[in-house]
């Protein structure tokens, strides 16, 4: 499958880029073209998702949005921002054909491909939530609640661990340790071993940053 622009371009670029631009605009309308192009009935148990009226209504943090060939649209009532779009053509476009069985927590540098994009991922999403939260454990555990974090079903030695279903079939686990006398706070974020199976190495890191931008959202407000 060709794409018009590369993600991790898009990644590496982001500053510079508006999504007003020309370039956004045809990589929106290639893969509302390959979205057009396929039987979204047939990835509704596949994906988790439902389809009403030929439209995909897929959950992000518990917020739905619609996506169809006709374009996707957000809670309030219009286009996403550029990274939703890509997030939620991908997860049309990439759907496996057979789920995996074997479950298991990985790093981001465990995945195929992610090679280019360690540096991006720590940079834009690990540690800017450890700096972000040094200190401020409850202000973590507040932001996590409120963007539908839940307590998973492990025994972990960790100040903090939340998990979240960004997507159907695409949760994160979030482990936080605050900073003491030996150690600066640090943080990870993992995915479930057949993230990649969904997405590519290019929208799990993106995945990753909504993830970073939507916890300093909430606990700045």
């Amino acid at each position: 499958m060709q794409f018009v622009i590369g993600e991790a371009d898009y990644l590496l670029n982001v500053k510079k880029m508006t999504q007003t631009s020309s370039v956004f605009e045809k990589t929106y309308t290639y893969y509302l073209e390959q979205i057009s192009q396929r039987n979204l009935k047939a990835l509704e148990d596949k994906l988790g998702i439902q389809v009403l009226d030929n439209e995909a209504v897929i959950k992000v943090f518990s917020q739905s949005y619609r996506v169809s060939g006709k374009g996707i649209i957000g809670p309030s009532e219009k286009r996403p921002s550029f990274d939703i779009c890509i997030i939620l053509s991908k997860y049309i476009l990439l759907c496996p054909d057979f789920p995996t069985h074997k479950k298991g927590w990985v790093s981001y540098r465990d995945f195929k491909d992610s090679g280019p994009l360690l540096k991006f991922y720590a940079n834009d999403v690990e540690r800017p939530i450890a700096h972000q939260f040094s200190g401020k454990i409850n202000a973590l555990k507040n932001a996590a609640k409120a963007l539908g974090g839940y307590p998973p079903q492990l025994e972990l030695s960790y100040d903090v661990s939340m998990q979240f279903d960004i997507l159907p079939k695409i949760p994160l686990l979030l482990l936080f340790n605050d900073m003491d006398k030996n150690f600066s706070s640090a943080c990870s974020v993992l995915f479930q071993n057949d993230a990649d199976k969904f997405l590519d190495a290019e929208c799990l890191a993106m995945v990753g940053v909504l993830l970073n931008n939507c916890l300093k959202k909430i606990s700045s407000a």
